[in-house]
């Protein structure tokens, strides 16, 4: 049976209360150190690493932005580990890339307490720096937000956020809950041995379980898969052929942001940045010479196809693709579309658990016959 500690707060006091809870097990060594949201100067809000507890005064969780998928940083820190005690306070899709991180050797959780939090949405980074100059609090944002409403500002949440199904991080120790919560608190959830053991260890008492929150998750799920579904079906209707699908990132050059900024591509030489892809003129004039004209840069079509066909099993729909494009193009679908298709036909859901194998590392003896005409 889950473990809840509640965490009451006045208003406008939330930030202050998780602050102090952080630094008490920071102090009561707990942990060693902290990779939280916090307020940077001139900066915004930033994940940061905290090994000095004086300085959470800056800490903000749930500010309604996330500038790096946070999986990305975890497996900085941790893919070769420090020996140190670290707790990561990350949302949903960034605790399902590092799932899949840890599956491909890229992260260990070994000396981390991993403590995942409701999320109700990002905003854009210019347009969180826009809503944050007007005054708009995390606080608030979370009270409009819970009551159904994450428009401000002529702002709303990215689009990847409003068709995300997994507004509760699953696969941690402990969960920061927002959702269903009442009002002027959040609940401290314990999920593993590890998660009661930092509770214990912190001298924090379990006990009041949030009446209202099963019933609230489990209708904003239903309300956000059921957009999702929508929303990809739209897609797929919209983009029925590689020319629809050309035109959609017919304004790609090449830059690559997108493969940067995703959580689960990892690899440490891409093959679009070798010699592979560095072609010699006569190629190019070649190329111009059979069709009359040549759009430059090239191999743009055949990048994002590369992409689909390497991320599709890990894609978890953060959207980072879509929010580092400099010309705007909306890979967030295309990407979930074609990862709801894989991951779906091998009965696979990125980040869904630790001990779940990635389809293409493990053989079956029946496996996809109607592709490939073996016989049973």
């Amino acid at each position: 049976m889950a473990n809840f500690t509640k965490l009451s707060f006045k208003k406008g006091e939330l930030n202050q209360k998780l602050a102090d809870l952080f630094k008490g097990m920071m102090e009561k060594g707990v942990v060693d150190a902290l990779l939280a949201p916090m307020i940077q100067p001139k900066r915004g809000v930033m994940l940061t690493l905290v090994t000095d507890p004086s300085h959470l005064g800056a800490l903000d969780p749930f500010a309604p932005v996330v500038p790096v998928n946070g999986a990305r940083i975890a497996s900085s820190i941790t893919a070769k580990p420090s020996g140190r005690k670290t707790a990561m306070v990350l949302r949903s899709c960034e605790i399902r890339a590092l799932v899949e991180l840890c599956k491909l050797k890229q992260a260990n959780l070994d000396d981390v307490l991993l403590i995942g939090m409701d999320c109700l949405g990002r905003y854009e980074n210019l347009d969180f720096v826009k809503l944050r100059a007007e005054g708009q609090s995390s606080e608030a944002f979370l009270e409009k937000a819970l009551a159904g409403n994450t428009e401000s500002g002529g702002c709303d949440v990215s689009g990847a956020c409003k068709i995300c199904e997994f507004p509760v991080p699953d696969n941690v120790d402990l969960r920061l809950c927002a959702i269903g919560t009442g009002a002027e608190a959040v609940y401290l959830e314990s999920l593993t041995p590890k998660g009661d053991k930092a509770l214990e260890a912190a001298g924090l008492n379990t006990g009041e379980t949030p009446a209202g929150r099963e019933a609230a998750v489990q209708q904003l799920v239903k309300k956000r898969k059921e957009a999702c579904d929508a929303a990809l079906a739209q897609y797929r209707e919209s983009t029925p052929s590689i020319d629809a699908l050309e035109d959609r990132v017919a304004n790609c050059i090449n830059c690559y942001n997108c493969r940067v900024a995703c959580p689960v591509c990892y690899c440490k030489e891409c093959v679009f940045v070798t010699d592979t892809f560095r072609h010699n003129g006569d190629q190019y004039m070649g190329w111009a010479d059979t069709f009359g004209t040549l759009k430059m840069p090239t191999d743009t079509i055949f990048y994002h196809l590369t992409r689909m066909s390497h991320m599709s099993l890990f894609c978890v729909g953060c959207g980072q693709c879509t929010s580092a494009c400099p010309n705007s193009i909306d890979l967030m679908p295309m990407f979930r579309a074609a990862a709801q298709k894989t991951q779906g036909r091998f009965d696979y859901q990125a980040g869904r658990s630790h001990d779940e194998k990635q389809p293409l590392t493990v053989f079956e003896n029946d496996e996809l016959v109607e592709v490939t005409g073996q016989v049973k």
